[in-house]
């Protein structure tokens, strides 16, 4: 796991506490990055909803959805990260996805 161990060395000779802040500030530099990757994510999943619908494409595509499930299966075992958790992740990300898509797809607004 890559850490940004600037903050933390800064911190390595201080109180135990500056050194707990640091890591939670690095922490919350990443779930920052996190939340910004799922907003683009789904923004892009919005794309690919008015791309189907203008083009007739069904919103589910099986395929797809094995290629991501694999994806996130072949990251977990090389990273040593539980696939049983970022099997669920990914469900959740794929279920709001489908969602999303199918709001899209079945709107009758005009796109």
């Amino acid at each position: 796991m890559n850490t940004n161990s600037t903050s933390v060395q800064s911190a390595s000779a201080s109180h135990p506490n500056e050194v707990l802040e640091a890591l939670r500030c690095d922490l919350d530099a990443i779930d920052a990055r996190l939340l910004e990757t799922i907003h683009a994510r789904l923004q892009c999943c919005e794309r690919i909803g008015h791309h189907k619908k203008r083009h007739g494409v069904p919103m589910m595509q099986p395929h797809r959805i094995g290629v991501v499930q694999r994806r996130a299966a072949e990251f977990a075992a090389s990273r040593g990260v539980s696939g049983s958790f970022l099997k669920e992740l990914y469900d959740l990300i794929i279920a709001e996805t489908c969602s999303l898509e199918d709001q899209i797809i079945g709107s009758t607004a005009s796109q």
